[in-house]
């Protein structure tokens, strides 16, 4: 992954980080895989063990990730 493309996608979590940080939660880049467009990140603090996990993956985090940044056609939280 490229300095900037990981630029571009920290830029888009923090419009995510402050719903996380609410729950005492947060995310971290794992990495991303070029040839399928998938990036994996990692759960951290609350959100490693919240029931709604899911939900903030695809209607939180995939979202605002895939709004700004092409190249993301998907993201899977990875342990």
């Amino acid at each position: 992954m490229t300095d900037e493309l990981r630029h571009e996608i920290e830029q888009a979590l923090v419009d995510v980080r402050p719903y996380l940080a609410v729950d005492n939660g947060d995310v971290e880049i794992v990495r991303f895989e070029e040839s399928t467009g998938v990036l994996e990140v990692r759960f951290l603090g609350a959100c490693k063990t919240c029931s709604m996990s899911a939900m903030t993956l695809r209607a939180g985090i995939e979202r605002a990730i895939r709004l700004k940044v092409q190249s993301v056609r998907r993201v899977e939280a990875v342990a």
